[in-house]
């Protein structure tokens, strides 16, 4: 009886929780196919843009070599973290060749093996010559920076495109280069898939707010008084895109710097200094500091900040989301007048790939015009992507056609005339580009509140023509152009520079920021 009144209390409870299970669909699981082949790649990309890519490329390799293939997304993190992942394995990997051929390792055989300023190093000639793997087909995703010196280290190889697609490469379709940027490797070892620019995100009614019919539609825009506590920022040391962004400011204060002193090298040393300058009154500006680029976009179109700098996917993809769900949107993306850096996201096969001949098959299917047109294509349009907008640009010229304009999700927007007015000059800043995200963290980031405060004080004080010699403690800056080269070896950890030393160099550029702030804020208070 007992029994029997208890499950028919229970009953409801039973049937409630029985629903889901009955209405449930009926699911097929689909199980790997054994005899598929197997494409291991590692990335960054989002997740959209890798399930567009495989499914598609699945299919293309289905239908052109009537074999299945599975692609197999390694998501380590950001490009900065891949990159120490493919070194560290490549490390290990050829420090068990070595030890097995009966030779012993050491620190020494560790630093010459990747280095590419050794040719004649026994333990360099032996990597270059072995098929040395990681169990990782393909690098695709990052800056050409990042590509450029995996492929100067070696762990790149030759893609093969040169000999399989020379049309690809020719000048009308992926040119070699444009603004001054690499598109594509001479010897193969990393080529360009889609394009990307940097530019600025601000938030149409908070602006307005702020200052009628007056966009940030400069870098210099983001360093005025008015934008105080209202912009977002990235850390470059976590963000590629971000350490572009404040390349490309730095590249444009060089290049106005070089005009109006009508030398180089005294410009460019200038410029340097200018471009810092500028930095430290945008990051005093902020109110936000975040570790991923994408956060950028998505803060100033919820109206938690005014402004920012943002890389052209991220800006103009929650420009389109925004817009879906509001009348106008609530974000809009611009490239800054005559800064609008234009550069290549490329793709690598790395050394040892097991699967060689599905590396070159996805390589070239990125290029095609097949693959570039998931880029940009809307989604479900002809060719296009199955379910996302991707909101990427291909690097191809000859589609920005109106046979394929019509498809596109951004079909005003073309890099190739975006970028048209800058020249990017790579010897100015390629050699720094490490140096610049680590000058960026230790000199403003990681000291953004002595910043803000001399900043503020300066303001206060009537701005900075007010108060020249606070104006002359807030420029001043640890680390000369004629000092680059110095200071980025200092960066770089070996037997003679162990990672203390390094450690204490970052410190020191921290604490020389710190006492010139405060310096500044101090003369601010004074007047002077």
């Amino acid at each position: 009886m007992l029994l029997r009144r208890t499950l028919l209390a229970a009953l409801p409870l039973l049937l409630l929780l029985a629903i889901p299970i009955l209405l449930k669909p009926e699911q097929t699981v689909v199980q790997p196919d054994k005899d598929a082949e197997k494409l291991v790649i590692v990335t960054p990309h989002t997740e959209p843009v890798r399930a567009e890519f495989a499914a598609a490329f699945e299919e293309h390799y289905r239908q052109k070599y009537n074999q299945d293939i599975q692609v197999e997304y390694r998501t380590i993190g950001g490009t900065s973290d891949i990159v120490r992942y493919i070194a560290d394995r490549f490390e290990a990997e050829f420090r068990q060749v070595w030890e097995n051929s009966g030779k012993n390792w050491s620190a020494e055989i560790a630093a010459s093996f990747p280095n590419p300023r050794m040719p004649d190093h026994p333990a360099r000639k032996a990597f270059l010559a072995s098929d040395t793997g990681i169990g990782i087909d393909i690098f695709w995703g990052g800056g050409v920076y990042d590509h450029s010196k995996q492929a100067g280290k070696g762990y790149a190889v030759d893609g093969g495109v040169h000999k399989r697609h020379p049309e690809y490469l020719k000048e009308e379709i992926i040119p070699e280069h444009f603004g001054g940027d690499v598109f594509y490797d001479r010897q193969g070892r990393f080529y360009g898939t889609c394009l990307a620019s940097f530019g600025i995100c601000y938030n149409p009614d908070r602006v307005r707010a702020m200052t009628p019919d007056h966009v940030p539609d400069t870098w210099r825009s983001l360093g005025e008084p008015r934008f105080l506590n209202t912009l977002a920022v990235s850390d470059p040391t976590k963000s590629g895109s971000a350490n572009k962004c404040y390349e490309a400011i730095l590249q444009q204060c060089m290049q106005e710097k070089v005009k109006l002193l009508g030398d180089e090298k005294a410009g460019v040393a200038a410029g340097w200094l200018d471009g810092f300058n500028l930095i430290k009154r945008i990051v005093a500006n902020a109110r936000l500091i975040t570790d991923g680029a994408s956060q950028v976009p998505r803060e100033i179109s919820s109206g938690n900040a005014a402004a920012g700098m943002a890389i052209d996917t991220y800006g103009l993809s929650e420009q389109q989301w925004s817009g879906e769900v509001q009348s106008t949107p609530s974000i809009r993306y611009l490239p800054p007048k005559g800064g609008s850096a234009v550069s290549a996201d490329p793709v690598q096969i790395l050394r040892g790939a097991p699967n060689r001949k599905g590396a070159e098959a996805f390589v070239d299917y990125l290029l095609s015009v097949e693959g570039q047109k998931l880029w940009n294509y809307r989604a479900g349009t002809p060719g296009g992507p199955k379910k996302y907008a991707l909101r990427r640009v291909p690097i191809r010229r000859d589609l920005y056609t109106p046979e394929h304009l019509q498809y596109f999700a951004d079909p005003d927007y073309d890099p190739y005339v975006a970028g048209a007015n800058f020249v990017y000059h790579a010897a100015w800043t390629g050699p720094a580009f490490n140096l610049i995200r680590v000058l960026v963290k230790c000199t403003v980031l990681d000291t953004q509140q002595e910043l803000r405060a001399a900043w503020v004080a300066i303001l206060k004080a009537g701005g900075p023509d007010k108060v020249p010699e606070a104006m002359k403690e807030f420029n001043a800056f640890p680390v000369a152009y004629a000092d680059v080269r110095k200071a980025a070896s200092g960066l770089v950890v070996h037997e003679k520079n162990p990672l203390l030393n390094v450690v204490r160099l970052q410190r020191s550029w921290s604490e020389q920021a710190i006492q010139h702030y405060r310096r500044a804020a101090e003369l601010a208070r004074q007047g002077k």
